[in-house]
């Protein structure tokens, strides 16, 4: 892992904005070396004035901007570069920064960028692949982090499948902890094959970890028709997604009812579901699953790194004995 930077005392303390980074890393330092983890989140839309987000990556700093028109603030930018610079001797170069902007409804999120800049991060000793420049998204959602350790634990001698997996992280962290075989779909060829080079990262062979590009509502239907059992069930879909693989568009209010139910007809005996959302607007009704026993999780899968608390939600739903 690497070294993950100490900063010095002594510095000019008039700044609430530096502060509150300072504040945050010395405590999240401590953890991260105890861990062995060196991707976290260092300041967190902690001060009203400063809506945004710094994510340090193994050395590297990611600035997330979070606006609601088109205008980049460009003095802002500046003062949160200098802030870095300042605080942890960092270099320019290791800064990257990107706006998020209120995405319109029917809008994908495009590829940003062709530079292949991959470089390799630690999360509680295992290796993940990210890239700061090519996507929106760098490979890792890092307030998932304990959200993948709580399955991990649980993962030792069984089956996990994973949807909507991305990069496979869950399926990584699973199969390290001892899982006897997983399982990843996903719709993408690009977040498909990061996924085999996270399981080859960390010298897991393929054989017994299948990774299938496909739409996870269709396979599902032909994993229920194939009679396929799994043990655990990830489930983390994106809130609303029309790509042009899929027939229909995909929205998380509508669509969770067919997934957790064709997802309910592949549990094994004391098996569980993990499922869980981003959107903070989705309403999850229990009525429609009584067989289920159904714990809302997300208290615990919140890391100490991120502030906002309503970053995503978490379920757990097992069949109720008898």
């Amino acid at each position: 892992m690497n070294d993950l930077p100490i900063i010095a005392d002594g510095e000019d303390k008039t700044s609430p904005f530096k502060n509150r980074i300072r504040k945050n890393y010395r405590h999240i330092r401590k953890w991260a070396k105890r861990t062995t983890t060196d991707c976290f989140r260092i300041y967190d839309r902690d001060i009203k004035e400063y809506p945004l987000a710094i994510d340090f990556y193994a050395g590297k700093f990611l600035v997330q901007f979070f606006a609601f028109d088109d205008e980049p603030n460009l003095e802002r930018e500046e003062e949160v570069e200098q802030a870095i610079i300042s605080i942890f001797g960092a270099s320019p170069e290791s800064i990257y920064s990107r706006s998020r902007f209120r995405r319109k409804k029917m809008e994908q999120y495009e590829k940003l960028a062709d530079e292949k800049e991959f470089f390799v991060v630690h999360e509680y000793g295992v290796k993940f692949r990210v890239n700061l420049v090519d996507y929106l998204d760098t490979g890792l959602f890092l307030d998932h982090r304990e959200t993948r350790q709580i399955v991990a634990r649980g993962s030792k001698g069984r089956r996990l499948l994973n949807l909507f997996a991305y990069t496979c992280s869950f399926s990584v962290h699973a199969a390290v902890a001892g899982a006897s075989f997983t399982k990843s779909v996903d719709m993408s060829n690009t977040y498909t094959e990061w996924g085999r080079q996270n399981f080859l990262l960390n010298s897991i062979p393929l054989g017994n970890h299948s990774i299938l590009r496909a739409d996870c509502l269709v396979f599902l239907d032909d994993a229920v028709q194939a009679r396929e059992e799994y043990d655990l069930i990830v489930i983390d879909p994106p809130t609303i997604s029309r790509s042009k693989k899929m027939e229909e568009m995909f929205d998380i209010q509508v669509d969770y009812i067919e997934l957790i139910s064709q997802a309910l007809n592949l549990l094994a005996p004391g098996g569980t579901i993990f499922f869980s959302t981003n959107s903070r607007k989705f309403v999850f009704d229990h009525s429609l699953f009584e067989q289920c026993k159904i714990i809302d999780i997300t208290e615990k899968t919140i890391p100490i790194d991120f502030h906002q608390q309503k970053i995503h939600r978490c379920w757990m739903l097992t069949i109720k004995l008898g």
